[in-house]
């Protein structure tokens, strides 16, 4: 079959999937079992025909997609892919480029160059700050704190890139009682160890209280120490104070890291810009792309004050790398090596929005999330527990016998299952509640009354079991 023919083929099935994405149930309707009977064949001996091979398993995943890019997704804060993203990103997979270095893919790195430029511009972050582009917020988080640990080692003599931490002053990780998992998980890749992550009470608003944190840097003041601040709580959307945050930690020698994977987006808005006042002055950020850009996984960023910190976490001399005069080499910034072109996803999506259509994405979503929550609350038993900053909120479901946790879970697990819109659970001061994330460039006004329909007729279900 020619390519064209074949490509043809493999389109359709796309286009079939994107055409029908906003009619089709949001939730999963394939177990784990079925899946496993459809696809689990024996390995195969002989070569079989490519375009079959697709037809089959488009067949055999049916019901096992969930409708993660639509937009009646607000389980988990995922975007949409948009279609400039979607088609560069095909295209990326065609092309095959390494993105290891300008020598193996000189458009790439180009491309990556400006893009990562573009994206400092629209974050508001230092022009002279370095970037890389990762597979999304975890990794961006093990770079950022690599390069932490080395500015922060070398300054007490260390050389951890050859030394390793032996014989190091252990480090310390302060961070809100809300801070994400992966802060943990990249503490523990890098050796740090999660007994070096503190977690410091947070405000009612949800910030990092400054009293704790003043406090948490003088009882250790000779101790090397990374700060890791928030903008845009997981489950609230909430922001940390930072020109007070980082004007503490500046002053005892901290490294000042910000997980911005969805909130750091809000610096696109003149609405919400005000949120992220003086984040600029921290040490770095990460931040995802497959959230509020809406580019397809896995993409994500990160970014470094210290450029020369950050090199010397990755770049190395190899006998065999070409390099070319005036090239930016993707590696000496990288956790990775070898690993496709992210930098043509990203670009495509910037040119096709630009300043004004991701802020209007972001405006829109938070409204969405605003209204959302305000037609819940009209509902008999539902509670609102935070209301939304940005695009994020929660809501719970309050039972006749008290036991509002097992409500509350009951009713996501029946929303889920009606395939009509996909919220997901979370735990927030202890009680169980449904977290409302919004941020795809799919969803729009026009689903509001549809999804608060279905957690009506949801709910009064529940009255006539």
């Amino acid at each position: 079959m020619r390519h064209a023919e074949f490509l043809s083929r493999v389109a359709r099935h796309a286009s079939d999937y994107l055409d029908g994405l906003d009619r089709r149930p949001v939730s999963a309707t394939a177990g784990a079992d079925e899946l496993r009977r459809r696809l689990a064949r024996a390995l195969p001996e002989r070569p079989r025909d490519a375009a079959l091979v697709i037809d089959e398993l488009v067949r055999d995943v049916d019901g096992g997609i969930l409708a993660s890019s639509g937009a009646r997704f607000f389980g988990w804060v995922i975007g949409g892919t948009l279609p400039a993203a979607l088609a560069a990103d095909w295209l990326t997979a065609t092309w095959d480029q390494n993105a290891a270095s300008f020598a193996c893919s000189p458009a790439e790195a180009v491309v990556e160059e400006v893009a990562g430029g573009w994206l400092k511009e629209l974050l508001g972050l230092p022009n002279d700050a370095s970037f890389a582009f990762v597979t999304g917020c975890q990794m961006a988080h093990a770079t950022a704190l690599a390069a932490a640990r080395h500015r922060l080692l070398a300054a007490r003599g260390i050389d951890v890139e050859c030394c390793g931490l032996s014989g190091a002053p252990p480090l310390r990780v302060l961070a809100g009682e809300n801070r994400h998992e992966s802060i943990l998980r990249a503490v523990r890749l890098l050796g740090i160890g999660s007994d070096a992550l503190e977690e410091l009470p947070c405000e009612e608003t949800g910030g990092i209280r400054l009293d704790a944190l003043a406090a948490a840097l003088a009882r250790e003041p000779a101790r090397p120490t990374i700060l890791s601040l928030i903008a845009g709580d997981l489950n609230t959307g909430a922001f940390d104070c930072f020109p007070r945050a980082i004007a503490l930690a500046r002053a005892a020698g901290a490294w000042v890291h910000v997980d911005g994977a969805f909130g750091l987006w809000a610096r696109v808005s003149e609405r919400y810009r005000h949120l992220l006042e003086g984040v600029e002055s921290a040490d770095s950020w990460a931040t995802d792309g497959h959230k509020w850009l809406n580019l397809p996984f896995d993409n994500g960023f990160v970014f470094v004050a210290d450029p020369a910190a950050h090199s010397a976490a990755f770049a190395q001399a190899t006998s065999y790398v070409v390099r070319a005069d005036g090239a930016r080499e993707q590696k000496d910034w990288n956790p990775e090596w070898s690993r496709r072109g992210r930098g043509f996803a990203a670009y495509a999506a910037i040119r096709s929005l630009g300043r004004e259509g991701i802020a209007e994405i972001v405006e829109r979503t938070c409204a969405f999330t605003a209204a959302l929550v305000d037609a819940l609350a009209a509902l008999p038993g539902v509670e609102v527990l935070a209301r939304p900053v940005i695009n994020q909120a929660l809501v719970r479901f309050l039972a006749k016998d008290g036991d509002h946790d097992a409500e509350t879970d009951r009713v996501i697990a029946r929303i889920q299952a009606s395939g009509s819109a996909w919220f997901g659970g979370t735990s927030w001061r202890g009680k169980r509640a449904m977290r409302i994330s919004v941020c795809s460039w799919r969803t729009s006004e026009a689903e509001l009354a549809p999804v608060v329909a279905a957690v009506s007729e949801c709910l009064a279900n529940r009255s006539n079991a």
